[in-house]
């Protein structure tokens, strides 16, 4: 199962075991955040876009009771390594990979099939900051195969009416998130701004969305990852890491 330039991470959250790059794209906890923010229910369908190793359809099948998830991505040999994350922790019957373009996605699954989509795309537009020269973490960074934009058309196709959509996204490119996903039809209706830690600017922000909504957005209080000035996580995002984070 696993191949060389690979690692094999073991996650206590969900007791997931996770095939790796050594070098390429490796999760971060943008995903661990993603996964926390939302909620799922039994009858759920779920779709990710832009899956990566599958680390959040494979967390919210671990964390929750959705009936079905789905992970769409580009890259083949990063979609390869998913499906073989869904073999490794024994989710088949619940997840599915599709190796695929989401910018396509009328070819890849029929619309309003979904209950939720959830996304943690690329965050810098191409020709922000340097390009990483692996192509598994250039691609995960920069709109190298698409933008925001097109993550949120594939989500109106995939979304059923009152469907959510949720996102981690950069915070200073907070103003064109929440205008491009009322363009795309998905009503704000809660965020939550990342800060690294007490007294510093955001530097990500979490938002869900429902399609066809009605106006509202609740401003939930502010996640801090770090205590203090050193690298030790909050208790909060220490609890995220645990199967039942009220423990």
């Amino acid at each position: 199962m696993q191949r060389e330039n690979e690692t094999i991470d073991e996650l206590l959250l969900g007791n997931l075991r996770l095939l790796q790059a050594e070098k390429g794209y490796r999760f971060s906890i943008d995903s661990i955040l993603l996964s926390r923010f939302v909620k799922t229910c039994a009858d759920d369908s779920v779709v990710d876009l832009g899956t990566g190793c599958g680390i959040v359809p494979l967390l919210l099948a671990k964390l929750g009771s959705a009936r079905q998830l789905v992970g769409i991505e580009l890259q083949s040999q990063m979609a390869g390594r998913a499906e073989r994350n869904v073999v490794l922790n024994g989710l088949q019957q619940r997840v599915r990979i599709i190796n695929g373009d989401l910018r396509n996605v009328r070819d890849l699954l029929p619309d309003s099939c979904a209950d939720l989509v959830v996304s943690n795309p690329p965050y810098r537009p191409v020709g922000s900051g340097r390009i990483a020269p692996e192509d598994e973490r250039a691609a995960a960074r920069h709109e190298l195969a698409g933008g925001l934009e097109n993550f949120l058309a594939a989500a109106r196709w995939l979304l059923k009416n009152g469907g959510r959509f949720a996102v981690i996204y950069l915070a200073e490119r907070l103003p064109e998130l929440l205008q491009q996903m009322k363009g795309a039809g998905i009503e704000p209706k809660r965020l939550r701004m990342v800060h690294p830690r007490q007294g510093e600017a955001a530097r990500m922000v979490l938002v869900e969305g429902r399609m066809a909504g009605r106006p509202g957005l609740l401003v939930e209080p502010p996640l801090y990852i770090y205590q203090g000035e050193g690298r030790d996580y909050t208790a909060e995002v220490l609890a995220f890491y645990k199967d039942d984070p009220d423990d």
